[in-house]
């Protein structure tokens, strides 16, 4: 099969999952990962991760399915971010879902679906790389299985949407408890978007790693 992958960010942490990903599919596809919409060819199928570039019916039209990877339980869920502001909800167990690409956006059709579940405490990074597995499972399923997969509607009567998040959405309140605010300190990137409080007129940012206890012996 001739597959294309378009992340927006070569920087994003799943970008070197793809990366590996795309060196073992290699082997049995042709296959390209890029960053920009005018790199790509044209192909069987198009798998969009973690794109924030809105693709043209034009684009899209080069391939036979153009694939989405959104993790929310659609139509629930549609919009921007949709894991952290499920983190932030309480949720520890969180659907991921396949889809179409089409207009409007994440209403495309549903290709599969997996569940990804968190114990309370996994940090960003933790909480990404348990997301990155079940994109590269589900690839993996459209891959497998492109022939037979029936794909399912989706009921627009139940649609919901997150809004995008902003970097004062990781603002953390100085005067409230941490155990109340530690599923904000745990999805904010250290690196990207950083936890922040502000203090006697001051900015400082707020970052956490887990303690490795071996290294107190």
């Amino acid at each position: 099969m001739r597959i294309s992958i378009l992340c927006s960010d070569s920087k994003h942490p799943v970008y070197t999952y793809l990366s590996d990903w795309c060196e073992k599919k290699s082997l049995s596809h042709e296959i390209e990962l890029v960053s920009e919409v005018d790199s790509l060819t044209a192909g069987d199928l198009l798998f969009l991760i973690s794109c924030t570039t809105i693709i043209t019916t034009e684009v899209r039209e080069k391939y036979i399915s153009s694939l989405v990877v959104h993790a929310s339980d659609l139509p629930n869920g549609r919009g921007w971010s949709p894991l952290v502001w499920q983190v932030l909800e309480g949720r520890d167990e969180i659907i991921v879902s396949l889809i179409e690409a089409a207009d409007p956006i994440d209403s495309g059709k549903i290709w599969g679906q997996r569940v990804l579940l968190l114990e309370g405490h996994e940090l960003v990074h933790e909480i990404n790389n348990k997301l990155f597995d079940i994109e590269l499972e589900l690839m993996d399923y459209a891959i497998d299985c492109f022939r037979q997969i029936k794909p399912k509607e989706q009921k627009e009567i139940a649609a919901t949407y997150y809004r995008k998040r902003v970097p004062e959405d990781s603002r953390v309140d100085p005067e409230k408890t941490i155990s109340s605010q530690f599923d904000l300190l745990r999805v904010c990137d250290p690196e990207r978007y950083p936890a922040f409080f502000e203090f006697r007129g001051c900015e400082y940012e707020f970052k956490i790693f887990k303690r490795n206890k071996s290294d107190e012996k």
